[in-house]
């Protein structure tokens, strides 16, 4: 019975490409099944050429035999090693999963206690120990980051970020986060400027997901401008589409790193070093999982122009 219920779950290839967290063309057993048909088709046109060049059927068949074991040793080779780092893959990804988890409270913990005791009401503060308070305060922040960035990377790989939508202001979302960002803008000597069509109208999207979308964007333009400088968003409408638009003039991404921009944990040589290197990943695999589109244009040293468009309805 467990022989049987084995083979029937070898057999089931939807659920042996959830279980790597992989895409149907990149599964093993989805591998294995097209190579297979390879083999077929491999000695049928094996036996077709003998038939006509060859008298003797038995060395057809042999022709024919040897054909189809190279091609099913070769088959079997290739197919194992790709379960091998389909496994090395799903097992990483259950690892990050699972460490996420297990931090996240004890960063929150971190976090409310070295708040509480900036605030003073645990006794008086030395100036001298504030500001090792505040060197606490920034790296419990850091790993706060890095902690929700591997979860959501974690989810949007297993296929567990689910999509709610609403209607959603992308006015107001922008003007939310231009707020939270101020601090960090006004730090920074960046200066923030919104700008948008009059009229625009709500969107039917998941809010907290294209949230974080924006974040990601609007930290990254402030953080890779290294002196004075501008960031400029812009929202419009176009057809049945909505676009956003942001613009820096930053130190801008080299065109040799360009290609490998929204792949995961990719940070650019000449970038911020204390980044995660997911951010522009979840943000471009929120925007496709949104059915939007995202884009950019970019000139080391001049800045970048980033683009997303997401549908209306």
């Amino acid at each position: 019975m467990m022989d049987f219920k084995r083979i029937t779950e070898q057999l089931n290839l939807r659920a042996q490409c959830q279980r790597y967290r992989v895409p149907l063309l990149q599964c093993p057993q989805f591998l294995f099944l097209i190579m297979g048909i390879i083999i077929i088709g491999a000695a049928i046109t094996a036996y077709l050429i003998g038939m006509r060049y060859i008298e003797d059927p038995e060395i057809i068949a042999l022709m024919v035999l040897t054909l189809s074991v190279i091609l099913f040793i070769f088959t079997y080779i290739i197919t194992i090693s790709f379960e091998r780092l389909a496994e090395a893959n799903r097992m990483k990804s259950e690892f990050v999963k699972i460490v996420s988890h297990q931090l996240r409270s004890p960063i929150t913990n971190v976090s409310w206690a070295i708040d509480s005791l900036m605030s003073g009401a645990l006794g008086r503060i030395q100036k001298s120990q504030l500001e090792y308070f505040k060197i606490l305060k920034e790296n419990s922040s850091r790993m706060k980051e890095l902690i929700r960035d591997l979860l959501i990377t974690s989810r949007i790989e297993e296929g567990a970020l689910p999509i709610r939508k609403e209607k959603v202001s992308l006015v107001k979302v922008v003007e939310s986060l231009i707020s939270e960002f101020r601090p960090f803008a006004f730090a920074s000597n960046v200066k923030v400027e919104f700008d948008f069509d009059k009229d625009l109208p709500e969107i039917f999207t998941d809010y907290h997901q294209v949230k974080v979308v924006i974040e990601n964007l609007l930290d990254n333009a402030i953080r890779y401008i290294k002196k004075k400088g501008k960031v400029k968003i812009r929202l419009g409408k176009k057809e049945t589409d909505i676009y956003f638009r942001i613009e820096d003039n930053g130190i801008g991404i080299p065109e040799d790193d360009q290609k490998y921009l929204f792949q995961k944990f990719f940070r650019s040589k000449s970038g911020e070093k204390q980044g995660t290197g997911l951010g522009l990943f979840i943000t471009k695999s929120i925007t496709e999982r949104l059915n939007g589109k995202i884009w950019f244009e970019s000139e080391e040293g001049k800045g970048t122009t980033f683009w997303f468009s997401l549908p209306i309805k």
